[in-house]
């Protein structure tokens, strides 16, 4: 089940990136990357920053899909554990639940598994929910 709000396919990081959105509904979210050479670190295997997005990504839009009224989510905070490497040329998939939220905030966590179903990082974060910006008030305000 897909909630068509829950996706903001606006983000032009995302788009740059390559992350595909596979469905997200009822607090879950499930993401994925195909690793490629831009993706990676000195090392050959997917760079933190990546990783970090993809849970960062997962579970903002997991944590949006409980609130329809939510412009969105920001990252108060967001601990991350890198368990084992991604390797270079694997599909990512990157699945994120809400396990609490109140009228303000989702709680959630999320973890990223390659094509082998290896626990490649697993997450925490709290993203505090932005309202819609009515369509005549500018970006900066």
């Amino acid at each position: 089940m897909t909630d068509p709000i829950a996706f903001r396919d606006d983000i032009p990081f995302i788009k740059d990136l390559g992350i595909e959105f596979l469905e997200a509904g009822a607090g879950r979210a499930k993401i994925a990357l195909q690793l490629s050479n831009r993706h990676l670190n000195s090392w050959n295997v997917a760079h933190g920053g990546v990783l970090m997005t993809l849970l960062d990504i997962a579970m903002a839009v997991a944590g949006r899909s409980l609130d329809p009224t939510a412009g969105g989510g920001v990252t108060v905070e967001m601990k991350t554990s890198f368990l084992q490497p991604g390797a270079a040329g694997s599909r990512l998939v990157t699945t994120a639940f809400a396990f609490h939220r109140s009228s303000t905030m989702a709680f959630c966590e999320g973890e990223v598994r390659d094509d082998h179903d290896r626990l490649i990082a697993k997450s925490m974060g709290t993203f505090k929910y932005i309202r819609k910006r009515p369509t005549t008030q500018p970006a900066d305000a």
